[in-house]
């Protein structure tokens, strides 16, 4: 006799249903559908995001298995491969992108007050792309390399809970500078990027939007001393200045001063150059503020490592960016049931307990809440240190 919820309900009970309701309006998801819905369609994907399923083969026999228990999943079609493989290629997938981006709004209100190690209060992003690998054969309309094929995952991450506060998948031809024609410049942020981004006609509208940038410096970048701070050296610090810059182009596009500080990073013995909009901020603060960028790039190999985005459940464009898309969704969810819960324990740990516990009927904060503090507890000294 069925008693009590499942874990997997309890978990999606933490969707705002009447949101996927209407994205599934917004772009006509169900028309003509009679079985199957969107909603048991993200589900689906969900469990098999959350349960480390490898191809649609392995969700149907899964699902199978607990026929009787789909009903209390949320999921009341029989699941089959073909049906879920012809979801997946035909049902738009900007339905899943914008109810992760509605995930995203809930989760970065809940982290808004998050420490990220730096003492600001200005919101701080970390902008950065990630290729995933394909074949070209499989996936032509990925074009990469003459041989490869790939798509690119451009996001600009919330360093205040490693939310991604924007995601845009695109083909692997798209150089990373070119997304930041898409973002909607937030006055009083601080955006922070490597040297690929260096474009200072975009970088320019960030400055005229009010946004203030940290990035790096390239070794051929022209440009005049106007003025020099003192700085303390045995902090790594060596100059903190104020520059024009002369390069013909550079000067035409980036016509205010910049600053410029060079610093001396004791850890690796290289010498850095940061370039930023902002003349406010102590120089140490500025190189702090990019040494924090590293979070995004953990942020990738994390994804990378826990959900399903290197291996994919169909070779479509439409099929890759739904399972994306699903893939941020879940990974959002459990942030949100983290903060929701107060759970102490990493989200890693939480994805391990939850893969083994989808069809228990234990309650999830008495669940989750068992789980040892990372902090408290050994760990591998390779295992990628995010939501601690």
């Amino acid at each position: 006799m069925h008693s009590g919820k499942l874990v997997f309900a309890q978990l999606t009970s933490h969707l705002p249903l009447s949101t996927f309701r209407r994205c599934v309006t917004a772009y006509g998801g169900e028309h003509k559908v009679k079985s199957f819905s969107c909603l048991e369609q993200f589900l689906c994907l969900a469990f098999a995001q959350l349960t480390y399923r490898e191809s649609l083969r392995d969700i149907e026999a899964c699902l199978r298995a607990q026929s009787d228990k789909l009903y209390h999943m949320g999921i009341r079609s029989r699941i089959s491969r073909s049906t879920l493989a012809d979801a997946n290629e035909v049902r738009d997938w900007r339905i899943y992108a914008a109810f992760a981006q509605r995930l995203i709004t809930m989760a970065r209100k809940l982290y808004i007050d998050e420490p990220f190690g730096v003492d600001l209060n200005e919101t701080v992003y970390a902008l950065d792309a990630t290729t995933i690998d394909l074949c070209l054969s499989v996936f032509p309309w990925a074009p990469f390399r003459t041989t490869k094929a790939a798509v690119k995952l451009h996001t600009l991450l919330d360093l205040r809970g490693n939310i991604p506060a924007f995601i845009h998948i695109s083909d692997g031809k798209m150089h990373d500078v070119n997304v930041l024609d898409r973002l909607l410049p937030e006055a009083g942020a601080f955006y922070v990027m490597d040297r690929g981004y260096l474009d200072f006609e975009r970088l320019f509208r960030l400055h005229s939007a009010g946004s203030f940038f940290v990035t790096r410096g390239k070794s051929n970048l022209k440009a005049q001393r106007r003025y020099s701070r003192p700085v303390d050296r045995s902090t790594g610090l060596i100059c903190d200045q104020t520059i024009v810059l002369t390069g013909f182009y550079s000067s035409q596009n980036f016509d205010t001063p910049l600053r410029r500080i060079r610093f001396n990073d004791p850890k690796s013995g290289k010498r850095l150059v940061f370039l930023t909009n902002n003349f406010v901020l102590p120089a140490l603060t500025i190189t702090e503020l990019y040494r924090c960028r590293w979070q995004v790039e953990l942020f990738f190999k994390w994804i990378k490592q826990h959900l399903r985005i290197k291996q994919f459940y169909g070779t479509t464009e439409n099929a890759v960016k739904t399972q994306i898309w699903t893939a941020v969704s879940t990974y959002v969810l459990v942030a949100i049931v983290k903060k929701r819960l107060k759970i102490q324990a990493s989200l890693y740990e939480m994805l391990q307990i939850l893969s083994l516990t989808m069809f228990e009927q234990t309650p999830l904060d008495t669940l989750l809440s068992q789980i040892r503090s990372r902090h408290n507890d050994a760990h591998a000294p390779n295992q990628l240190n995010l939501f601690l």
